[in-house]
């Protein structure tokens, strides 16, 4: 935060450094966490539970949602895809997104592919798990796994045999997906993606070789 500090005469303005807030468990920090990892770009991690009642998150995140980078001066930045696509412009260091209009969109077309795989998830996740038995609705768990189930095709389809999903090198379409498809091993553990998608596993297994996705896995349930 940024503090005022008088000095005959003069401001002094005293800056901390920018932090990561999120949870553990959330595939969309883990995707803010590994875009840092992977630009070296130092942020330290601040744990915080959104659902938990002493919640402060509102103060830097207004819906109460994780991630949310809070720059040196304070000002925060939310949701994942505007904190990621932030991140790439502050280090040279391996660029995730392309410069170029097309590819740019493409590589960011990925990104909300695999960020809908997560959305639909949740939802469904959300449903069984937080609202009575009684009041669940099968009929809407099924259509969110629905899209989980298209959308995972869809990236199989256009992944082919490419060793990344998109040019020759690593990019945010690698990262978003990798997170999407941990996040199904962690929460949808009955989801057969792995055998029935090969080589989104392969895709997968290799980017788990990478320090950034070993360290930000999620904890063991």
């Amino acid at each position: 935060m940024r503090s005022e500090t008088p000095s005959r005469g003069l401001s002094i303005a005293i800056l901390m450094p920018m932090k990561i807030i999120g949870s553990l468990t959330s595939p969309y920090v883990r995707k803010v966490r590994v875009v840092f990892s992977e630009k070296k770009v130092e942020a330290p991690f601040e744990i915080e539970n959104v659902w938990a009642a002493d919640t402060k998150i509102s103060k830097n995140s207004p819906l109460g949602k994780v991630p949310c980078l809070v720059l040196d001066d304070g000002e925060a930045i939310y949701d994942s895809r505007v904190i990621v696509e932030y991140a790439d412009t502050l280090s040279p260091v391996g660029k995730l997104i392309p410069a170029g209009s097309r590819e740019r969109a493409t590589v960011k077309t990925w990104e909300a592919l695999a960020d809908g795989v997560l959305d639909a998830g949740i939802l469904a996740r959300l449903e069984a798990s937080w609202r009575p038995s009684d009041q669940q609705s099968p009929a809407w768990i099924e259509r969110q796994m629905g899209k989980v189930n298209v959308a995972l095709g869809q990236m199989s389809t256009q992944l082919g045999e490419n060793p990344w999903c998109y040019g020759n090198q690593m990019t945010l379409a690698d990262i978003a997906v990798g997170c999407a498809l941990g996040y199904l091993l962690f929460r949808f553990p009955d989801v057969q993606w792995q055998s029935q998608y090969p080589n989104l596993d392969h895709l997968y297994q290799k980017l788990m070789q990478r320090p950034s996705f070993i360290e930000t896995a999620p904890p063991a349930a």
